[in-house]
């Protein structure tokens, strides 16, 4: 894609245990009332999928589009071609894919929030971790303590089981989604999950989830959201 390269990791589908498990938060001072947006831990089955090795990167987004996003244009502190994209609403998402699409001949997508979790919990090789890769936030992201409050290149804390990289810090990421409080509510709504947590969290667990409200694109409320693809395979 004019000189830019990304991978995609097969992640072979399987059975799972998705939400704020206790195992999740062992060492913390606290876990989430039953009440919670992370609870009740449920089981979830999802089929074999391509998910992006790392976030969408600005090199490949201005590949694509010809330009960086208009909010992230006057965030210098956050720009680099090697970070990730940031400052993106979740529709600017989902007309970078399309465009992507058009250019590749591909069928690429966001990933479920159910893929995204699995995903980050290292499919059928998970070793349990709190986060993804690791029970040490540092080792796998970029956090409050050691992001000085901005993005950083991709690739450059460990990755998971899977090999993939950024899942508990960087930026957060845009999945396919439609948010329910309890896993339980109607499919449709004008909101859609965010997963993942970014540079400027303190505290994290791979069952973490957000939203953002489709329409909203006030800065504040996206500046550490980017995305990570997803291909069906062939």
């Amino acid at each position: 894609m004019k000189g830019v390269s990304f991978d995609m990791i097969l992640v072979e589908g399987g059975t799972f245990w998705m939400g704020a498990q206790k195992t999740d938060y062992k060492g913390k001072n606290y876990y989430p009332n039953i009440s919670g947006s992370q609870l009740p831990v449920h089981e979830e089955t999802v089929g074999s999928f391509y998910i992006g090795e790392t976030e969408v990167t600005q090199a490949l987004w201005q590949a694509v589009m010809g330009s960086l996003p208009r909010n992230l244009l006057s965030n210098k502190k956050d720009r680099g071609p090697q970070c990730p994209v940031c400052h993106v609403t979740w529709e600017e998402c989902q007309t970078f894919i399309d465009k992507l699409n058009t250019l590749t001949g591909r069928k690429f997508r966001l990933p479920t929030e159910e893929e995204w979790e699995f995903a980050a919990r290292g499919g059928k090789k998970s070793r349990g971790y709190q986060l993804s890769g690791s029970n040490k936030r540092d080792e796998v992201g970029w956090n409050y303590g050691n992001s000085k409050r901005k993005v950083h290149d991709v690739k450059t804390k460990a990755p998971n089981e899977l090999g993939l990289y950024d899942m508990s810090g960087n930026v957060k990421e845009c999945t396919s989604s439609y948010w329910r409080e309890d896993y339980n509510a109607p499919e449709e709504s004008s909101k859609r999950v965010i997963r993942g947590r970014s540079y400027k969290d303190s505290d994290m667990n791979v069952s973490e989830r957000d939203y953002q409200t489709i329409g909203h694109s006030i800065d504040i409320l996206i500046q550490d959201q980017g995305l990570r693809l997803v291909l069906d395979p062939q």
